[in-house]
């Protein structure tokens, strides 16, 4: 491959380009800002190891090879980034004898919030992570960096229509929560068994007919002046709610 190619999809920043790396992705090629430092050097030794071809860079090379300045020192050039299936979601979940958990984005247009909610999806155990192949953000190196590398491990899949996709949930037993400002309190929600929790877009909320479609519609109490949460910080709260009713009824 010649140096000056720029192959597959460009991430960068400590984090994602380690987790792409424990990951197993197939990185293209590695560049690492000359005489760095810190955890710099167990990305570099760790793609030595593996076999990746790396270029020591300037700095100001790498601000224009990213576009950005807070790219930490390290940027790789990953394969094209995989979506998954529904199938290969529900295989994975079978894989590990747990009840599907599934999370259903409607409309998330900011890269920064997908990155977020796949980060907090990723942790909180949930198998795979649905977006609409229109009007919503794709997975791109801001969504990659703003996980902190967790896209690289979620399973993400496309869905041309997100209430067919829903009712296809419904066939398998999958109870569907929707999120939104007028449903019940989310701590008063038993979410067992196989679930998947719908998240609006920033603004919008979920869409009607997704809305109707949902199995029950769940909402967090707000305390204070503010009437609602962004679409991550909220996601990321019921995320673990579930999370931890799930861990529990095992």
């Amino acid at each position: 491959m010649n140096e000056n190619e720029k192959p597959g999809v460009l991430i960068y920043g400590r984090n994602p380009v380690l987790e792409a790396l424990a990951g197993g992705r197939t990185i293209e090629k590695l560049l690492i800002q000359k005489n760095i430092e810190g955890a710099g050097k167990k990305i570099y030794a760790v793609a030595k190891k593996a076999g990746v071809p790396i270029r020591s860079v300037e700095k100001r090379d790498l601000d224009r090879e990213t576009g950005v300045t807070a790219h930490q020192g390290v940027a790789a050039y990953i394969a094209d980034y995989e979506y998954s299936s529904l199938e290969a979601i529900y295989a994975y979940a079978a894989s590990r004898g747990e009840p599907l958990f599934i999370v259903l984005l409607c409309g998330i247009e900011d890269p920064h919030n997908l990155g977020s909610i796949v980060r907090s999806a990723e942790g909180a155990g949930a198998h795979g992570v649905v977006i609409p192949t229109r009007r919503s953000a794709a997975v791109t190196p801001t969504v990659i960096k703003s996980s902190a590398g967790a896209a690289v491990h979620m399973r993400v899949a496309r869905a041309p229509n997100m209430v067919r996709c829903i009712e296809e949930l419904k066939e398998k037993n999958v109870w569907v929560y929707g999120l939104d400002m007028d449903g019940v309190d989310y701590h008063e929600t038993e979410f067992s068994g196989a679930v998947a929790l719908a998240v609006g877009g920033e603004g919008a909320g979920l869409p009607r007919l997704v809305k109707e479609k949902c199995d029950a519609v769940v909402s967090i109490p707000m305390r204070g002046r503010v009437a609602s949460l962004n679409a991550g910080s909220a996601a990321a709260i019921v995320l673990y709610e579930i999370s931890y009713k799930r861990a529990k009824n095992q």
